[in-house]
């Protein structure tokens, strides 16, 4: 092995890749007149390597001409990678996660995966590398039979970065700015970020347990920025629609038909349920006559016990592209009753008497007796709202969604004077969380608190 102290380290260079268009970081330096380099993700991997360099000179050590490293540098096995861990992150998750839980887990992992490696020299296409992770993380998923996805993992096996390597927060924050943004470089949505930002601490809680790490990086580290992002939590008002706005909205629905026979018609009980009763769409999806008290006058009442929310077959432990769970924020098995008025009472009866139930009891099902799909009653709403609202109220964020039907119906009940504890309860949220989102809908004190203020300040008006 030939080896010298004759070491020249130069200045980092930064280079933009002309297809992906990311930023690499190149370290250059030479031993004996023979140049070597290093490609970095990040500035702050290319400044530690540098300064580990600087450190061996200094140190007096010799360097090795071939490899261009010293002898405290030379590769040792480096125990358990990133990407290993991350499988056996994901593996401990899965079996107790929600299908959509799993789905935003890969999600945020492959991008944990990808930021924490030790160069970008050789880095595949950046839709390719996340495809093929994603596959690879996914139990039970095929990795996608082309040579490229099969390159893909070989570059993140032999990229990847120690797992104790997470100890220094320099690395951390790099990471944690990499998953705030999308694929195209832009800045993600703030709860988004705030997403990915909880499961990659929970990772490193992980890490924690298993002994890899002593502390978690991230209670170290402290955001500095000069402008905070707000998350904003309460429903815009302006998606509320008032109860004339529903009626029409819930005739249009019934009206719209297309190649399937009454398609509209099959649909018009579910949007009432979410407005009479304050359903979430997936509580609506998986209610069964089995849950239903409909007598022939008077108020009826609906015992919740399902959710099936549409999530995909690669996320579903049954292969079905519905996750068919408790009701959310509920223990396992248990209940939620809700009273509904006699309006919603006669749908459910009309509906049950004409289009039957599903072989389980499902009142709702498509024309093959399966889960109706968020697409089916996505498209069925929009076609709605064209008919029932004006075309400026159809350009604006009214109703835009059927999710905002179900915030229509909490605002009402709360207008109406229903006390925030019983709609809560009605509605299956905590009573901080309904005050929170619904404080912008609430209506009642302005013209008493108008009142006031004017009396205050004692001008004539």
């Amino acid at each position: 092995m030939s080896t010298s102290r004759q070491v020249k380290i130069y200045d980092i260079q930064t280079r933009v890749s002309p297809v992906t268009k990311k930023k690499s970081y190149i370290v250059r330096w030479t031993v004996g007149g023979k140049e070597s380099s290093r490609s970095f993700a990040s500035r702050a991997l290319a400044d530690n390597f540098r300064t580990d360099l600087k450190k061996a000179v200094s140190a007096g050590e010799l360097f090795d001409v071939e490899t261009g490293l010293p002898e405290s540098m030379q590769p040792k096995p480096a125990g358990e990678t990133v990407f290993a861990f991350a499988q056996t992150y994901v593996k401990a998750k899965w079996p107790d996660a929600a299908a959509n839980s799993r789905r935003g887990i890969i999600e945020s992992v492959v991008g944990v995966v990808i930021a924490l490696v030790k160069q970008d020299a050789g880095r595949p296409d950046p839709k390719v590398l996340r495809a093929a992770l994603s596959a690879f993380l996914t139990p039970g998923a095929e990795l996608p039979g082309t040579p490229e996805a099969a390159d893909a993992i070989r570059w993140i096996e032999d990229a990847s970065l120690p797992i104790k390597a997470l100890a220094d927060v320099a690395i951390v924050r790099d990471a944690l700015d990499e998953l705030g943004k999308k694929l195209d470089g832009t800045a993600a949505a703030p709860k988004t970020r705030r997403r990915k930002r909880v499961i990659f601490y929970n990772l490193l809680e992980y890490a924690i347990e298993l002994g890899h790490l002593d502390s978690n990086p991230l209670d170290r580290l402290r955001i500095k920025s000069k402008r905070k992002t707000k998350i904003t939590e309460a429903v815009d008002r302006r998606v509320v629609a008032n109860p004339l706005q529903m009626v029409a909205l819930l005739i249009a629905v019934a009206s719209i038909g297309g190649r399937i026979k009454d398609r509209g018609l099959r649909l018009v009980a579910f949007f009432a349920c979410m407005y009479f009763a304050g359903m979430r769409p997936g509580e609506v999806a998986g209610l069964r006559e089995q849950d239903c008290y409909l007598p022939d006058s008077g108020w009826g009442r609906l015992t919740l016990a399902n959710n099936e929310t549409e999530a995909g077959k690669k996320w579903t432990d049954s292969g079905e592209r519905h996750d068919q769970r408790g009701l959310k924020h509920r223990a396992d098995n248990e209940t939620r009753p809700v009273p509904i008025p006699p309006i919603l009472v006669q749908l459910l009866r009309w509906h049950v008497g004409t289009f039957g139930v599903a072989a389980d009891g499902r009142l709702f099902q498509s024309p093959t007796g399966g889960v109706v799909g968020q697409t089916t009653y996505n498209r069925v709403w929009t076609e709605a709202r064209k008919l029932a609202l004006t075309q400026a109220q159809v350009l604006s964020p009214l109703v835009k969604r059927p999710y905002d039907i179900r915030h229509a119906a909490l605002s009402l009940w709360l207008n109406s004077g229903v006390p925030a504890t019983n709609v809560a309860e009605r509605a299956g949220q905590s009573v901080e969380v309904l005050l929170k989102i619904y404080a912008k809908c609430i209506d009642g004190d302005e013209a008493i608190m108008n009142k006031r203020i004017e009396d205050g300040l004692g001008l004539p008006c």
